[in-house]
C-alpha cells in the first residue's frame, strides 16, 4: 500500500525542464509538519496534509520552483517537481492503525514517486538535486542517500535542506517540546525501519530523526539552508503553549522587535546550540551552509527570500547564488551571518497570536 493517511493515492506536481536543463531533475519535498499521536493523524487525514483529496490540481512554482531565469538563475529550465506530503512523518513511516483506519505510508511514497519519476525520464539525469522544506527539508536528509544511490556516478547528485534543521532543544520551561513530538512521530509511524543504521547503533531512534545526530551519516553532499531564529522553532519548539502556560512569550513570538533582552539571550543560546551542532559537518569540503540571523522559515519556495532585489543576503550573495555556486562547484559556500541584530537584509516574519 502506497497510500497517504485516508488511503488516497498520493500525488507530485511536475514541470518539464528545457533547453540546457532537458536532462537535469529537482525534486523538491513539500513540508507541513507531522502527526504524532493518533488524533493528531485522525485531524490530519481530512486535510491535504493527510490525503489526496484535499490537494490542489495546479500549484504556483516559485522560489527554487520558478521556470523563470530571472527568478531562479541555476535552475529554472530543469525538470521541477514538488512531490506532495501526506504522510505525517517526513515521508518515513512504515505501518498502519486499522481501527482509526490510518495508514503510515511514507516511505513506501517516497520510493514509488522515485521509481515514477526514474521511469518519466530521471533515470538519464545527468544532475540532480533533492530539496524540501520544513518536514520536507527533514525528509531531505533522511532520504538523501538513497537520492544518490538511484544515480550512476557520473551523475552529479547533492541534496538542500531547507528550514529542516530541527534541533533536539530544551524549551522555555526545561522541557524538550519536539523531542517528545518527535518521540510521537518514530513510534507511531515506525520510522525507525527508514533511519540510517549506523546512527542507531549509537543512539535511540528519536534522537536519530533529529538532523543534528543524521547528518554525519550522510555521504551525498548537503546543504543546510536555515535561519539561525527558525521562527517555527522558536513557536512550536522553544516556547510552545505548553510550555509558556502564562503567555510572557507571546509579544516576542509575534515579533522578535518585542522579545526582552533575557528572551534575546535564549534565542542567542538556541543559535549557538545550531553552530555548535554543524561544526564537525561544515568542516567537509562537499557540504555547504546558508545560516542567516534572520526569523524566518523555509527560504527556498518564497521568491523573496530565494531571489529577488531585496532577497536576505550573506556577504553580498543571496541564497539561490549561494546554493547554484555549491551545486555547480563554483565556490565553496559556507556562510553563517553574524548574530542578531547585525543582517538588515532579512526578510522577518511577523505573526498575530490571539
Amino acid at each position: 500500500m502506497l497510500v497517504c493517511l485516508d488511503g488516497t493515492v498520493p500525488g507530485y506536481h511536475l514541470d518539464r525542464g528545457f533547453g540546457s536543463g532537458a536532462d537535469s531533475w529537482l525534486i523538491h519535498l513539500e513540508g507541513g509538519g507531522w502527526c504524532n499521536t493518533i488524533r493528531n493523524c485522525v485531524y490530519r487525514k481530512n486535510t491535504r496534509r493527510g490525503s489526496s483529496k484535499y490537494m490542489e490540481n495546479q500549484i504556483p512554482f516559485t522560489g527554487i520552483l520558478s521556470n523563470k531565469p530571472e527568478e531562479n538563475p541555476d535552475f529554472f529550465n530543469w525538470n521541477r517537481v514538488k512531490l506532495r506530503y501526506c504522510d505525517g512523518a517526513s515521508f518515513s513511516g512504515d505501518s498502519e492503525d486499522e481501527s482509526a483506519q490510518l495508514q503510515f505510508r511514507g516511505q513506501k511514497i517516497w520510493l514509488a514517486a522515485m521509481e515514477e519519476l526514474m521511469s518519466k525520464g530521471m533515470q538519464k539525469a545527468d544532475q540532480a538535486l533533492l530539496s524540501g522544506c520544513s518536514a520536507g527539508g527533514l525528509a531531505s536528509i533522511i532520504h538523501c542517500d538513497e537520492f544518490g544511490s538511484l544515480f550512476g556516478k557520473s551523475s552529479k547528485v547533492k541534496c538542500l535542506s531547507d528550514g529542516g534543521f530541527f534541533l533536539d532543544a530544551m524549551d522555555v520551561s526545561g522541557g524538550r517540546t519536539l523531542r517528545t513530538l518527535f518521540g510521537g512521530v518514530v513510534q507511531l509511524q515506525d520510522v525507525q525501519k527508514n533511519l540510517p543504521k549506523s546512527c542507531l547503533d549509537q543512539l535511540d531512534p528519536t534522537s536519530c530523526f533529529f538532523p543534528q545526530n543524521m547528518i554525519e551519516h550522510v555521504e551525498t553532499p548537503l546543504f543546510l539552508l536555515n535561519a539561525a531564529y527558525d521562527v517555527w522553532q522558536v513557536q512550536a519548539s522553544l516556547a510552545p503553549p505548553s510550555a509558556d502556560r502564562l503567555g510572557s512569550w507571546n509579544e516576542c513570538k509575534s515579533n522578535h522587535a518585542n522579545c526582552s533582552s533575557s528572551q534575546m539571550q535564549f534565542l542567542q543560546d538556541f543559535r549557538n546550540q545550531m553552530l555548535g551542532d554543524i561544526k564537525d559537518f561544515s568542516s567537509s569540503s562537499q557540504t555547504g551552509l546558508f545560516i542567516n540571523s534572520c526569523f524566518a522559515h523555509c527560504q527556498s519556495e518564497r521568491q523573496e527570500t530565494w531571489f529577488a532585489d531585496d532577497s536576505p543576503l550573506i556577504e553580498d550573495k543571496p541564497i539561490a547564488v549561494a546554493v547554484g555556486d555549491w551545486y555547480f562547484d563554483r565556490e565553496v559556500v559556507k556562510a553563517i551571518d553574524c548574530a542578531y541584530p547585525c543582517d538588515n537584509s532579512c526578510h522577518n516574519l511577523v505573526f498575530n497570536f490571539k
